[in-house]
């Protein structure tokens, strides 16, 4: 296959941008942990207080040891999962009836607004009281973190579509119906897209602050657990075992992202 001149210099500088941008971003994290763990072992910070690398990467492998790092995973990833696709559901059906009712979105935006400017935090203890101290509390405060902002950003996608193609598709007597479907959703495949990735970091938010309230398994509970028992290394681990599993996830929307932006 032929390449031009042009074309294969574009290529080799993408090639060399995404390397320096991993490479940076590996040199960030090596010296970040390399100096963590030298200051450690000097004594120049508190271990007791401030952990080390080390100490924390003896507590991930004791965890796998007793068999406890994948259960509390599996658990987070299933809470995680459960209310995303519930609140994408949720999100994607209640922005289609907005924008399919103009009325009815002007009267509950103001609503929309406030209901997800509240502390959700705050409401923890009423949402234990109101569907239980089980699954089903952490599932709730998941959905109030996370269903009201995809909500407003996939509206809000929808409402700015280019109104000439809808201007078209109505000359020609299209429906409300297939508007939508041929002009409104396929438009907003990257809105949706970027509501999804924003979606699944709030998920896991209000997945981990469920489990710190009531949960007895999960990386929350994790770390509710270390900070009760003054296990500094235990609770450090958990918030490094919760910032891969969030990588992981926002890695998996981008490559989604990414198909979809070439379709």
């Amino acid at each position: 296959m032929f390449i031009s001149k042009e074309r294969a210099n574009y290529l080799k500088k993408i090639r060399l941008e995404n390397f320096i941008v991993t490479l940076f971003r590996f040199l960030i994290v090596a010296i970040v942990i390399g100096g963590w763990e030298i200051l450690a072992r000097l004594d120049l910070i508190n271990t007791f207080t401030f952990s080390s690398p080390s100490r924390i990467f003896n507590t991930f492998i004791e965890l796998i040891n007793n068999g406890n790092l994948f259960l509390h995973i599996r658990v987070t990833l299933y809470e995680t999962l459960l209310s995303f696709f519930l609140s994408a559901l949720i999100g994607l059906g209640l922005a289609t009836l907005l924008w399919s009712r103009p009325l009815l979105s002007k009267i509950v935006d103001p609503y929309l607004t406030v209901l997800n400017s509240l502390p959700k935090v705050a409401l923890g203890p009423l949402i234990i009281i109101w569907v239980g101290a089980s699954i089903n509390s952490i599932i709730f405060m998941s959905l109030l973190i996370s269903t009201f902002i995809t909500i407003i950003n996939i509206y809000n996608g929808f409402i700015s579509t280019d109104k000439s193609y809808i201007t078209i598709m109505k000359s020609f007597g299209a429906s409300k119906w297939q508007i939508f479907r041929k002009v409104i959703f396929p438009s907003n495949y990257r809105a949706i897209i970027s509501a999804l990735k924003v979606n699944i970091s709030m998920n896991l938010i209000g997945v981990i602050m469920g489990e710190l309230l009531v949960s007895k398994e999960g990386i929350g509970y994790l770390i509710m657990y270390g900070s009760q028992v003054f296990n500094i290394d235990l609770v450090i681990t958990g918030v490094v075992i919760l910032g891969i599993v969030s990588y992981l996830m926002y890695l998996i929307i981008s490559k989604l992202e990414n198909i979809l932006r070439y379709k």
